[in-house]
Order: structure tokens, then sequence, then C-alpha cells
């Protein structure tokens, strides 16, 4: 599947919080830093715990750039692109996310690379 989904109205993700949808086969992890219609979206499974709980984490900003941190553990994946500071072989999948008249919408076409440094 290589299209852009539809997943809620922008105004359902409150500013500074994630919420967790159900893309296609996917647990995506939308966050919404800013009270803009900047958004990122990553795979909602923590990949030191197996647990589908990334969407609760906090989003913290670290060295200028945007990272959420796991509520288990607190590893930090960065929203943009999934690294993981704490160790890249742990990084997770990101997806593009877009707002759409409204609409929160999350592409899942090719992945986009997930390791840079």
């Amino acid at each position: 599947m290589s299209q852009w989904i539809e997943v809620c109205l922008l105004e359902n993700i409150v500013p500074s919080t994630g919420a967790c949808a159900l893309v296609g086969d996917q647990q995506v992890a939308i966050f919404r830093p800013f009270d803009d219609e900047q958004l990122f979206a990553l795979s909602n499974i923590d990949p030191f715990a197996s647990a589908s709980v990334l969407s609760r984490g906090l989003i913290v900003e670290h060295d200028d750039v945007l990272w959420v941190a796991s509520p288990l553990k607190k590893q930090r994946f960065r929203l943009s692109d999934g690294f993981c500071l704490e160790d890249a072989a742990y990084s997770v999948r990101s997806f593009p996310a877009r707002v759409n008249n409204g609409y929160v919408q999350v592409f899942l076409g090719q992945n986009i690379p997930i390791f840079h440094s």
C-alpha cells in the first residue's frame, strides 16, 4: 500500500502530545509538538520493551532537536526519522505525515531511512 491515509482531524491531537492510530496494519504514533500543523509519525512500538507505547511518550528537545522519550525506560527517538539516541540498532520506522484540509494524513509508502546521526 503506497498512499496517504487519512487518520483524524488535526484538532483531535492536542499540541505537545502524541496519539496512536492503526494505519493500514501499522500502529503509528503521531506527534504534534507545537500549536501548528507540524507533525511527525513513528512506529508506536517501543523496540526495547516490544510494547505499543511511544505515542504516550514525552516530547523533549535535546541539542535543538525534537525527540520522544519512551514512557517505559526513557530512551529517546528522534521525531524526524526515528533514530534512537541511546542505541541506533533500536531505531524505529518513521512515516511522512501532513495536514490536508484539516485532516492528519500518514503515508505508508517506502520507508524513510532511519539511521541518521
